[in-house]
């Protein structure tokens, strides 16, 4: 009896790079990042309790999410895996900023991307969103940071590089 071979068909083709990756609890450090609550966030403090009753030493990470601001707490045991995003950063020659706060960013191979808004959302985004405005009126030349992880992106740095 012969059976009929099945065929998996992918939707889609990536270069197959992973959003997250596992890292054991006790290997992350102040500063590195952890998802907590399917966000990516930055490590502020770590703190490691002694092994109780039940075998476990445990974890207490406190971070902020890297795109919100927002404030998250966590308590994992220090032999168990915790998601890491992966984080990319980028950095872009800012061409044009346009009245809706899109703008026109290049790379160093000069392609050019117009998808990104200026950040917004916490103070530290509006005053940086400010900022690059206030840059871009006065025709100053910059570079600006893209920070991406888990399919978001946000302009989370700028630096000026030249005056005109």
């Amino acid at each position: 009896m012969a059976e009929a071979h099945e065929h998996e068909t992918f939707e889609t083709a990536d270069a197959g790079a992973s959003k997250t990756y596992p890292m054991q609890a006790g290997s992350i450090r102040k500063n590195g990042f952890i998802v907590i609550k399917q966000r990516p966030c930055k490590v502020v403090d770590v703190s490691t309790s002694k092994t109780g009753k039940h075998g476990h030493a445990k974890c207490h990470f406190v971070a902020i999410d890297i795109f919100t601001g927002k404030k998250y707490e966590d308590l994992t045991p220090s032999s168990h895996n915790c998601e890491v995003p992966n984080v990319v950063r980028q950095e872009f020659t800012l061409i044009a900023v346009d009245e809706e706060g899109y703008v026109t960013l290049m790379d160093d191979s000069g392609n050019t991307r117009e998808d990104l808004m200026l950040p917004t959302g916490t103070e530290e985004a509006d005053k940086l969103a400010g900022n690059i405005k206030d840059y871009y009126a006065d025709g100053k030349e910059m570079l600006v940071t893209v920070l991406k992880a888990m399919g978001e992106e946000m302009i989370n740095q700028v630096k000026v590089i030249a005056e005109q």
